[in-house]
C-alpha cells in the first residue's frame, strides 16, 4: 500500500506535464517525464536495483532516497480512530545513513543516466494495534511533516563528500569508525560501498585489516557498462 510519504514526494518531484504512475519498458515508473524516470524510494534500494539498472540503458533515472531525520511515533485506537498518544522518537538520521542501502546498489551506481537524491526528511509514523500477539501494533501509514536537507549524487566523488569529512590520506574500517563516531559494522558499510563505486581502493593490510586510500575525483570511475 501507498504510504502518504511516497504519494507527498512524488507530488514534489513531478512537473507540469509529467505522469504519474506511467509504463515504461515495461515497467511502472512513479513519475515519468520526458526524458527522465522519477523512482521514489523509502524501501531498500536493492529492491529495485534491477529494475534501475535496466531503466539506465535506455533513459535517464532520478531515485530519489528519503532518509529520516527525526520521526514522530503517533498511535491510534484504530484505524482510521483517535490519536491516543504521539512522541518523538530518540533516533535522529543522517544523510550519511543512505550507506546503508548503498552496499546492495554498487552494481548500479554510479552510471552517466543515474541520480541519486538523497532526501532527508522529518515525518510521523502512524501505528495502530494489531491482533497478532508477535506484535502490540502495525505501522498504518508514513506522513511527511517535511524536508531538512537534499543532497544529489551522480559520481562516486559525491559519495565521498556525503561524509562529513574529508576522508584521509589512508585508512582502515577501525580508524574511519572512529572519524564517523560509528560502529565498525557501519564504517564497513561505508567501506565496502566506496571501494566498489570507485571512490577509494586497497593498497594494503593493516594486520588483518584492508587499508584503503582515496582515488582522486578525475579517476574515481568504474566501468559501469559491466557494473550494469
Amino acid at each position: 500500500m501507498e504510504t502518504s510519504l511516497h504519494r507527498s514526494l512524488k507530488h514534489i518531484y513531478s512537473s507540469s506535464g509529467s505522469r504519474v504512475e506511467a509504463t515504461i519498458l515495461g515497467y511502472r515508473a512513479d513519475v515519468l517525464c520526458d526524458d527522465m524516470v522519477v523512482e521514489i524510494q523509502a524501501s531498500p534500494l536493492g529492491a529495485i536495483a534491477r529494475k534501475v539498472a535496466e531503466l539506465v540503458r535506455h533513459t535517464r533515472v532520478l531515485v530519489v532516497k528519503p532518509i529520516t531525520h527525526r520521526k514522530f511515533v503517533v498511535r491510534w485506537s484504530s484505524a482510521g480512530g483517535e490519536c491516543v498518544s504521539r512522541r518523538l522518537s530518540p533516533t535522529t538520521g543522517r544523510l550519511p545513513d543512505v550507506f546503508h542501502d548503498l552496499v546492495r546498489f554498487t552494481r548500479v551506481f554510479p552510471h552517466p543516466n543515474l541520480t541519486l537524491e538523497v532526501v532527508l526528511v522529518d515525518e510521523e509514523e502512524v501505528r495502530v494495534p494489531r491482533r497478532s500477539r508477535r506484535r502490540s501494533h502495525c505501522v498504518e501509514d508514513r506522513r511527511l511533516l517535511g524536508i531538512v536537507a537534499a543532497r544529489r549524487l551522480q559520481t562516486a566523488a559525491d559519495l565521498a563528500r556525503l561524509l562529513p569529512f574529508a576522508l584521509p590520506t589512508s585508512f582502515t574500517t577501525d580508524s574511519l569508525a572512529v572519524l564517523l563516531g560509528s560502529s565498525v559494522w557501519f564504517a564497513r558499510e561505508v567501506a565496502y560501498t566506496l571501494r566498489h563505486c570507485g571512490a577509494t581502493r586497497v593498497i594494503g593490510k593493516q594486520g588483518n585489516r584492508l587499508r584503503y586510500e582515496p582515488v582522486p575525483a578525475e579517476k574515481s570511475t568504474v566501468d559501469w557498462m559491466v557494473a550494469c
